[in-house]
């Protein structure tokens, strides 16, 4: 049963079940947010978990943290701190101007991805050979990818002929493998 219970204030206090309706998170993610370190261990009564009515606040933290791009261990820096602590903002703070920085490049990437790709939506080019998106590529590497070595790719030259294409069968159904 999840039921919320009394606790010894009188206030009523929350089954994990309940909690995890209450929130929409699975019981096992607030079980793994109180292993790690982010949700407080819970009083029990009769060997269950129950939950102070401000959890769901916690988790609500959590919840959005997360939606902003923060790492649970950032997360946890911002639940610190003590309830009404001045400081708590002020790791806001901290927190934002280390990764607006971040975010902000992935949105100058993205913007460059995508205009790439509304030019490939339109390329008209009989071939790759021809077109000139593949010239100078000016799209950024992805996030954790250093950048080619000047002079990557090497000028082109006559083709190479590799043979054909290796065949797979008996692995994936007689589907050659590129």
């Amino acid at each position: 049963m999840s039921t919320p219970g009394t606790g010894p204030d009188g206030s009523s206090w929350l089954t994990i079940g309940a909690l995890a309706r209450l929130t929409g998170k699975s019981a096992s993610a607030i079980r793994y947010y109180e292993q790690i370190g982010l949700l407080p261990e819970p009083a029990r009564a009769a060997g269950r978990r129950r939950y102070d009515p401000a959890t769901v606040r916690t988790l609500a933290v959590i919840e959005t943290g997360q939606r902003a791009g923060l790492a649970l261990g950032e997360i946890k820096v911002l639940l610190s701190a003590s309830p009404g602590d001045p400081a708590a903002v002020e790791r806001l703070r901290e927190v934002a101007s280390r990764k607006l920085p971040e975010v902000v490049a992935l949105i100058e990437r993205s913007e460059l991805v995508r205009d790439w790709l509304e030019l490939a939506a339109r390329c008209e080019c009989p071939d790759l050979g021809q077109c000139p998106l593949f010239d100078e590529v000016e799209l950024p590497p992805p996030a954790g990818r250093a950048r080619p070595a000047p002079g990557y790719p090497p000028p082109a030259g006559p083709p190479v002929d590799l043979g054909p294409p290796r065949s797979s069968r008996g692995r994936t159904g007689g589907r050659r493998r590129w």
